[in-house]
């Protein structure tokens, strides 16, 4: 375990190294400040900011974090698209299968890594709602359930483009790639409301944004948590068969 630690550790390094990370953190940032700004005087000049608490946490919270899943869609095969791609394209991917390490470790180093800065960013969103509590009172189960779907979603987002960049030695390849599969994933919920396509109900299963929106309106379900976990863990499996398909 310390191994795998010692991985995450480095790769979180690697990443805020990286000018793409701040970049990344400023950008989303600044685009997620001022959403928030204008859902605040939406709601100011809809409701007043005396209304009710769970209107000030539902519409301002639940709005913030529903946009951010856009947002972050397009984020996140930015943040994974370097884990493997470059690694293999700069050929230090030699030195990781030569290193007394096991795959899994490899594998889940990275991953872990990556949930460093996936909660730097869902840390930073969730400072801008709770800067509404000294004005009003704020269901905080609700932004709390909101913030933990959201976190799930980006490791959702993580385990499937670590995958794909596990697949080629070109970044762009491998960011153009997660975008794509990620957005299948997310669109298969479109064939749960058409009742002429069979197994409906298994497409809105499948759907990455059906598990979250539960979430966001503060319903915690155990399924759904256990949804995500399930998702991430087949992309990490699939990688570790993959660098040992290579490494072989």
């Amino acid at each position: 375990m310390s191994t795998v630690f010692n991985i995450a550790r480095y790769e979180l390094r690697r990443i805020f190294l990286s000018p793409l990370a701040w970049a990344v953190l400023a950008v989303v940032q600044f685009i997620m400040g001022f959403v928030f700004i204008n859902l605040l005087v939406e709601y100011a000049n809809s409701a007043g900011m005396g209304g009710d608490q769970f209107g000030v946490s539902d519409y301002i919270g639940g709005s913030l974090y529903g946009f951010a899943t856009i947002l972050l869609l397009l984020v996140m095969p930015l943040m994974t698209m370097r884990l493997f791609a470059e690694e293999r394209k700069s050929g230090s991917i030699t030195l990781l299968f030569s290193a007394p390490i096991s795959l899994i470790e490899i594998v889940l180093g990275k991953f872990v890594g990556l949930l460093g800065f996936i909660a730097v960013i869902v840390l930073l969103l969730g400072a801008m709602p709770l800067a509404l509590n000294w004005s009003t009172n704020l269901d905080w189960g609700r932004l709390a359930a909101g913030l933990l779907g959201l976190f799930l979603l980006m490791m959702a987002f993580g385990a499937a483009g670590l995958f794909v960049s596990s697949l080629t030695r070109e970044p762009t390849i491998a960011a153009v790639g997660s975008f794509g599969l990620l957005l299948v994933v997310w669109l298969i919920n479109i064939l749960a409301y058409n009742d002429s396509v069979p197994f409906k109900e298994l497409f809105g299963y499948l759907s990455l944004i059906s598990h979250y929106e539960s979430l966001r309106r503060g319903v915690f379900d155990t399924a759904d948590a256990i949804y995500y976990v399930l998702f991430s863990a087949l992309f990490l499996w699939l990688t570790v068969l993959r660098l040992d398909m290579e490494r072989n």
